[in-house]
């Protein structure tokens, strides 16, 4: 029988040599329930990590499970150069929800590859190349999304067709703007905008993409209003905006059921991915009817919105809006973090706390704010990731230094877990003092 060491054996023997597993003893989970899952050795997690957000309701979800088998049973795929009601019907769910006017669907299999089109579609719309991007993002690993990242660790390439200037963002601890208020930030923040289109650009900006809440930066965590403001310069300009929603999409941030609700902006265009099949690969973009028509080849995705993805991500959608997991992602959340803030303020090498809903974060660093200058402390997140991990908690990282930890439970986890998961990560931290 395979164990976690002898996968890793022939994990390393075999896959791309640039695959990292996250942990320095990496384990296989063979199945879950719930928010729990159990390693091939049958030790129990609590999942407070979900796949990178993925696993949004639930592993083993009946609802989601039983629409996969129903599917499975008719057709597995036939591409778009068919008609498939569940993509048709999942595409009106999701457009209807969507907030943007005479909407248009397009299914694709990641969240690089929804990103990719939708820079694909404003640079076609605004025949430019100018793309403006925001500092501490992550939005793929192709190579268009690539161009976009402003995340050193996750950077293959520099190499792109796309002319790219990045604006300053809400990443606020170790930056100059750590210390002053959530209005004169987003004044800073618009002022570095005015003054790169002025100074970088020809004027003709095809658009700017942007995180709602950084999700590989570590849930940075920007002022309500902040890309509304940005967004008021951009107008002027004919810019389009992208609301990448891969991890803040389907209710996640708690008070919206997509980020860029806080913003007080309706995006020309949105992505999607992670959590809305529940683990089943499902991604797109949305976008104005106008944006979509310009582009006028053929095209087709062969496995974008198949028959088995999106029965998967109907049903999902469906325990999501029905069962208003967007409010119990609030609730929890504010559940979460106030469990946490006692830790959090009493602990020399917790530098941050933030995050909304069930997005929530924890910047370690090798001094308190409180007591001067802070810096990344890399080594000290991997050896808490490793005892909450040795104490049955799975957790995320992210941060430019890998130093922040990662927090996102799924959206219908109950009272009992979080406390559950609260105390084990109280319990970490005083095993890592």
């Amino acid at each position: 029988m395979s164990t976690n060491a002898s996968l890793l054996a022939r994990f390393r023997s075999i896959m791309a040599p640039y695959l990292k597993p996250l942990y320095e003893k990496p384990i296989s989970i063979d199945h879950g329930e719930g928010s729990y899952v159990w390693d091939i050795e049958g030790n129990e997690y609590l999942d407070f990590f979900g796949g990178v957000l993925t696993t949004m309701i639930g592993h083993n979800n009946p609802a989601v499970v039983e629409a996969i088998q129903n599917q499975s049973k008719k057709v597995l795929h036939t591409s778009t150069l068919y008609l498939s009601e569940p993509m048709i019907e999942l595409a009106e769910e999701i457009g209807r929800i969507s907030g943007i006017p005479d909407a248009r669907v397009f299914f694709t299999t990641s969240g690089s590859e929804a990103n990719d089109t939708a820079l694909m579609l404003a640079t076609s719309f605004r025949n430019s190349n100018e793309v403006l991007a925001i500092r501490n993002s992550y939005h793929g690993r192709t190579f268009a999304t690539q161009a976009v990242t402003s995340h050193s660790s996750w950077l293959s390439t520099r190499i792109s067709g796309l002319s790219v200037n990045y604006v300053q963002g809400p990443y606020r601890l170790r930056s100059p703007f750590q210390d002053i208020s959530d209005e004169d930030l987003t004044d800073a923040c618009v002022a570095d905008l005015e003054q790169i289109i002025n100074m970088a650009t020809t004027g003709n900006i095809a658009c700017l993409i942007f995180e709602p809440i950084q999700g590989v930066g570590g849930f940075a965590t920007p002022p309500d209003g902040f890309f509304g403001q940005m967004g008021k310069v951009l107008s002027e300009y004919g810019s389009l905006l992208i609301s990448d929603e891969v991890q803040t999409g389907w209710g996640r941030t708690g008070d919206h059921f997509w980020g860029y609700q806080a913003h007080g902006l309706i995006p020309d265009m949105l992505t999607f991915a992670k959590g809305v099949g529940n683990g089943i690969t499902l991604a797109g973009v949305v976008a104005r009817a106008e944006i979509m028509e310009n582009i006028t080849a053929l095209n087709f995705s062969t496995f974008g919105g198949n028959p088995l993805s999106a029965a998967a991500g109907l049903a999902t959608f469906r325990q999501v809006t029905e069962n208003n997991l967007q409010e119990n992602a609030r609730i929890m959340g504010a559940r979460l973090k106030a469990g946490l803030q006692v830790a959090a303020d009493t602990t020399p090498w917790i530098g941050d706390l933030r995050g909304r809903g069930l997005m929530v974060a924890l910047e370690i660093v090798g001094r308190h704010p409180e007591s001067g200058p802070v810096e990344p402390d890399s080594a000290k997140a991997v050896e808490f990731l490793e005892t909450c991990k040795d104490k049955g908690l799975l957790l995320g990282k992210g941060g430019v230094f890998g130093n922040v930890i990662r927090i996102t439970p799924m959206l219908n986890v109950t009272e009992s877990e979080v406390d559950q998961g609260v105390a084990i990560i109280i319990d970490a931290v005083k095993a890592c003092n």
